[in-house]
């Protein structure tokens, strides 16, 4: 199952560490088979308050995203982005194909009525 790293960058800084940590962070990726599905796209926010941009990186699984983050490749590059934006980073999984929000909700329902 998919999964993914999010980073929400809250000040976004075109410092020149960050574009050389832009030109540096696919090879990185690569051997972790991850991808970029947002790359520092313009958000549109529809509730609460998400100041700077997003990045959305896919890989093949959790453990494939967990040992690019810490891969000595990546862990060489990364303070060229943190030591100039601000901002928070998750790995998180996906849903699979046949994931049904409603058998979720049920789910909850039973551990709510339980406790």
């Amino acid at each position: 199952m998919a999964a993914y790293a999010l980073a929400h960058l809250r000040t976004p800084n075109l410092h020149p560490d960050v574009l050389d940590y832009i030109e540096r962070i696919q090879a990185t990726l690569d051997p972790f088979g991850g991808r970029f599905i947002v790359h520092g796209a313009e958000v549109e926010v529809h509730e609460g308050d998400w100041p700077g941009t997003v990045v959305i990186i896919e890989f093949p699984d959790v453990e494939a995203a967990r040992q690019w983050y810490d891969s000595p490749a990546y862990q060489a590059i990364l303070p060229l982005r943190t030591d100039h934006i601000e901002g928070e980073a998750i790995i998180v999984d996906g849903v699979g194909p046949d994931y049904d929000p409603s058998a979720t909700a049920a789910r909850l329902r039973s551990l709510a009525a339980a406790g």
